[in-house]
């Protein structure tokens, strides 16, 4: 899995090998490989120790808290071809909302064809019983709501398209 974090203004690539969910593992941060020793603490806590260093991790529905600091993130599904290199629409094109891990449709805050702002609440979803609110890509017009509220959702599922 592929995660792009942007730290004090400098975007970093993630990619956590498929399936690490504790223990010690490889990941490439940046294109160097990098030893984590991740352990689950509660759900959406995790703590990480990396390079001797510890950090508590958690999600929140704006991003990830790192040692008490939030930071945005994306998470590329590789299942996707629009999350493949040379697979995205571009700024002018629709713009997919895709769910970023599994969870549960909790509310949609948009209708098919209503005009919204980029960074607007589009769906907010729950996930390791922590609710994430995803925002429009961009400033258009909603093309389609692809969920309901109650229906579960996989990581890199489409939830709603921008265009």
């Amino acid at each position: 899995m592929m995660i792009r974090l942007e730290i004090e203004g400098r975007k970093h690539t993630v990619e956590l090998p498929v399936g690490a969910v504790s223990g010690a593992v490889e990941c490439i941060v940046d294109g160097r490989r990098t030893a984590v020793d991740m352990r689950v603490l509660e759900a959406g806590v995790m703590s990480l120790v990396v390079g001797g260093r510890q950090f508590r991790c958690f999600l929140d529905g704006d991003g990830v808290v790192i040692g008490g600091r939030r930071y945005g993130f994306e998470v590329d599904d590789p299942r996707s071809l629009r999350g493949r290199k040379g697979g995205g629409a571009g700024v002018d094109g629709p713009r997919p909302v895709k769910a970023p891990m599994p969870g549960r449709v909790v509310r949609v805050m948009v209708n098919d064809g209503q005009d919204v702002t980029e960074g607007e609440a589009i769906v907010v979803i729950e996930a390791m019983k922590m609710q994430n609110e995803l925002r429009s890509p961009k400033a258009g017009r909603v093309v389609r709501v692809a969920v309901g509220v109650g229906d579960a959702v996989g990581a890199g599922d489409v939830l709603a398209v921008v265009e």
